[in-house]
This record gives C-alpha cells, structure tokens and sequence, in this order.
C-alpha cells in the first residue's frame, strides 16, 4: 500500500477552528463535524496554537502568513535561531555572469559559520523564488539575452483626410534579467520593419547583448527547425555586425520565450490598453504616445522586488552590454545567382561584372539601397554602385580578361597614334582603312594587323609598303602584307602604276555609241 502525504488544512480553516474553539467553546468532534474532518486533526490544530502561545481573537495586525509560520515554523524552510539569507540579493547576484547558489552560500557561511547549509540554503531560494511573478522568476545572466517579438495584437491608425484605417503592428524586445522593455510600432510584420526595429532596440538599450532570442516568425527565420533553425540571411546579416548570436525559441514551446511573452503582456495591458480610447493619424503620434507610457512601465516598482525594470538594469544588464557599432546596421537583401558567360550576374534587372574566373559559378549578392557586393565562398570579389532601372549594366575592367582590355583599349584615333609612330603613310594606311569600313571598329583588327608588320618588317619597308598600297588604292592589310613578302616594296613605282591608264580604243570594244544606236557597229 502506498501512502500519501496527507495535505494540510488552509489557514482559514485553522481561523475557525479557534474561533469555535475560544469564542463559542464548542468540542474538537463538533469542530470536526462543522469541517468534514476528524477530530484527531482538530486536536492537533489546536495543540500547535496553545504551543504557539495563540488563541482567539489573534493579534491585531497578523496575517494569514505569520500565522502559517507560528503553527508550522518548520514549512518556512528554516530555523529562527539561524540568520535567514538576504533572499532579494541572491536573486540579484545569479543575474550577474559566473555566479552560483554554491559560491553565494561560501560567502553566506563566511559571514554567518552557524547558517543553513548548503542543500538548505538552495531549498530556501527555491521556495523563495516561486513566490515570484513568472517575468522575474527565471534567472537570466547580465546582459546574456534579449528576448523580442511582435504582439498578438495591432493598433488602429486612422488617415486624417479618408478616414481609413490601417493596422499598426507592436515590436516589443525584453532583456532577460531586467525585463526592461522597448516597444514600438510599425506598419508591418516584413523583414526590413523587424531589421530596423532591432536596430532601434539596441540603440534604446544602449549597449548589444550576447543573444537575441526571436520567435519563429518567417522575417527572422526561414525555417523553423527544434534543432538546426534556418535563420535568414538578411538578419544573420544584422547578428554579424552587431556582434551578437540568433538562437530562436523552440516551436511551440512558449516557456523559451516566456520573458518576451510576459513582456507583450505587460505591453498590451499597460501600454495599448492605456491607448484605447485615443484616436491616432499617424503612426509617429502613435510611437509619441508608446514611448511615454514605456517610461512609465520601465519606472514601475517591482512589488515583491526592490527597485523596477530601470534600476534593475541600470545595475545589472547595462553595464554587462557589449558596446554598440560606429554605425548602425544599413539592411542588405541577399540571394543567390550564377555568374553568365559574359561574367555578370543580374540583380532586380541590372547587371553587375565579378571577375572573369568565376563563370558559370554561384555567387552570394548583398543588396543595400546603394551597393551590390558578391561574395564567393564567404569571401567578397565584387563591389558596385548600386543601378536602379531595368538592363543597366555596370562593369569593372579589372573583372575583364587580357584579352578583353587590350581590344576595348582600341578606338579610332589611338590606332592612328600607334601608327604615327611607323610613319606618315602608315598612319594614312590606317585612316583609309577605317574610313571605307562601315563601321571604324570592323577596322579595328586589320589595323592592328598592319602596325604588327612592324615587328617582322623594318619601319622603312613598311612606310614604303603603305605608299605604294595607298598609291593603287588597296586599302587592306593583306595588299601591305603581300607587297612586304613579294619585296615589291624596294622597286620603283611605274609610270602606268602612279595614272590611271587611258582606255584602249578598238572596234572589237563596245563603247556608248554602240548602245545609244541600237546596236548597229561595225569596224
């Protein structure tokens, strides 16, 4: 047989039964009868009053819990003759990082050698700690976390000139061993509002912790998972610049978070329940109101605590906050893309150059309101002002090849200079080339051919190469290249090559005359 742990009477029954006892003098088995319990208990009950030195009426100003104490001194946990620990104090102290119930009870034992012992002293806590509300009773180290999510609930914000009214959503942030709380509100749940309103937060509190602890909520994390939560990159982004580390709540365990939960409580009923009556036009008149009563929540005082939210985290979380960057996080978008053939990558309908190894490999973009970078395996190869518009593309020659270069280095007129440097007919060669070309640039190579002969050819070959070509009018690199082979460069020009020679005259050629006759000649 098991047997169980017989579960004491309340006080109010412990009133009544001195009552009957000492006002009316009615027996323990009628007391017994009256209560539905057996007289051996009201026996007993009364026993520890007349050992207590208690009788009825009580002494004025008792209460329910000094009498507990009286009757059963040992379900207090201690004994009076030992100093009791200063209970507010080890709450404080566990807050702070590297402190524990054994080293706080070495300092107690130093101070009072005939206290509690160590099992005792943590028994005591416990019990102690219980009796605390739930947003002050989990123990948190200093500056460690900062607990954040938006409320279940929104505001209404009404246009001033149609009437319509738009929904305002309520960010609230609770740092973890002060409660101190932030909360402001904005016009959406998406991911740059949750960026900018952490941003915000750690610039209120002052100083970064060494956690945030965000719910589920899709701006914050990708995809939920009890053990390897995808979080997004955007605010994997944010932790790296402010230093700090995303551990998300375990889905569907509210406990992981109760610190921001109660928080959002407290804000609703403080702060949005305070606001309903007034009507708002604008979210900035809306965030006005909210800060105003945000102070008044954070100076509240504790009620079975000392001090409130401000001064327990003046002393305890602020001074353990790491310092805030030079500059606030400036929010970037990223995603992935592979580097085409003409080594751009595209973003929004722009296209941006990496270097020119990276073809056909993918590429992580951060996208702020004035940059594009592009980072390959963590490292970042590109950078780039940032183009707005659709097919603009932004090319860095560094991500060219050599090849690449040197043609973009030609144009019309430094092709000549190169050319000036062979001679004055080279130069001319040149000119002519590019001129009967549709374009000059389908010139291009053919005059970069011509100023090459110059490395197998003397200058002088070549000058004269190019005067006897332009003197017959064969503008091209292979009429150059053929006289320099030929050696047709070192004779003297004819008489018949430097004129147009006359045309010959004989009745076998048909000349106009014969077409303006129709047809009719004869020698």
């Amino acid at each position: 047989m098991v047997w169980k742990k017989r579960k004491r009477i309340s006080v109010r029954k412990i009133k009544e039964i001195l009552r009957l006892k000492y006002e009316l003098g009615l027996t323990a088995r009628q007391i017994g009868r009256s209560f539905s319990i057996s007289h051996a208990t009201v026996m007993k009950t009364l026993k520890r009053a007349e050992n207590a030195g208690l009788t009825w009426p009580l002494p004025e100003g008792m209460d329910d819990s000094q009498l507990e104490q009286k009757l059963y001194p040992s379900s207090a946990g201690y004994n009076t003759s030992k100093s009791l620990p200063d209970m507010v104090w080890i709450h404080k102290e566990l807050s702070k990082p590297g402190v524990t119930l054994q080293l706080l009870w070495e300092e107690y034992k130093a101070d009072h050698p005939a206290g509690y012992q160590y099992t005792q002293f943590c028994k005591l806590y416990r019990h102690w700690e219980k009796k605390l509300d739930p947003v002050l009773r989990q123990t948190h180290k200093a500056g460690e976390k900062l607990f954040v999510d938006f409320a279940g609930r929104t505001y209404p914000v009404h246009h001033p000139k149609t009437g319509e009214i738009r929904e305002a959503h309520i960010f609230v942030a609770v740092m973890g061993a002060s409660s101190y709380a932030y909360a402001e509100a904005v016009w959406s749940e998406d991911l740059p509002s949750w960026i900018s309103c952490h941003c915000r937060a750690f610039e209120y509190f002052g100083g970064v912790t060494q956690i945030v602890v965000p719910d589920n909520l899709k701006p914050g994390v990708r995809k939920p998972c009890r053990y390897e939560p995808d979080v997004n990159p955007t605010y994997q982004d944010l932790a790296s610049h402010y230093g700090v580390a995303v551990i998300p709540a375990w889905v569907g365990k509210p406990k992981h978070k109760a610190k921001v939960e109660s928080g959002v409580l407290l804000v609703e009923r403080w702060i949005l329940a305070a606001l309903r009556n007034r009507t708002f036009f604008s979210l900035s008149r809306l965030n006005e109101a909210i800060s105003e009563l945000l102070e008044r929540l954070n100076d509240r005082p504790f009620k079975k605590l000392d001090g409130s939210r401000r001064s327990l985290f003046e002393s305890i979380d602020k001074p353990a906050l790491k310092p805030l960057p030079p500059e606030r996080y400036e929010f970037a978008i990223w995603k992935k893309a592979r580097v085409n053939i003409d080594y751009h990558v595209e973003a929004d309908h722009n296209y941006y150059s990496v270097p020119y190894q990276l073809v056909k490999e993918e590429v992580d973009l951060r996208l702020t309101a004035a940059t594009v970078e592009a980072l390959h395996k963590g490292k970042r190869v590109a950078s780039h002002k940032r183009a707005y518009g659709k097919g603009v593309y932004i090319t860095n020659d560094a991500h060219r090849p050599d090849s690449h270069k040197r043609y973009l280095e030609w144009n019309p007129s430094r092709i000549i200079r190169w050319a000036k440097t062979v001679g004055p007919n080279t130069a001319m060669m040149s000119r002519r080339i590019m001129e009967l070309r549709p374009h000059p640039e389908q010139g291009f190579r053919s005059c970069m051919g011509l100023i090459s002969l110059s490395r197998h050819y003397s200058p002088e070959r070549l000058e004269a190469a190019c005067h006897r070509a332009i003197t017959l009018g064969a503008f091209s690199y292979k009429s150059v290249k053929s006289i320099l082979q030929n050696n047709i460069d070192g004779f003297p020009m004819e008489e018949d090559e430097r004129e147009n020679p006359p045309p010959i005259d004989h009745c076998n050629i048909r000349g106009p005359q014969y077409y303006s006759h129709g047809g009719d000649h004869s020698c």
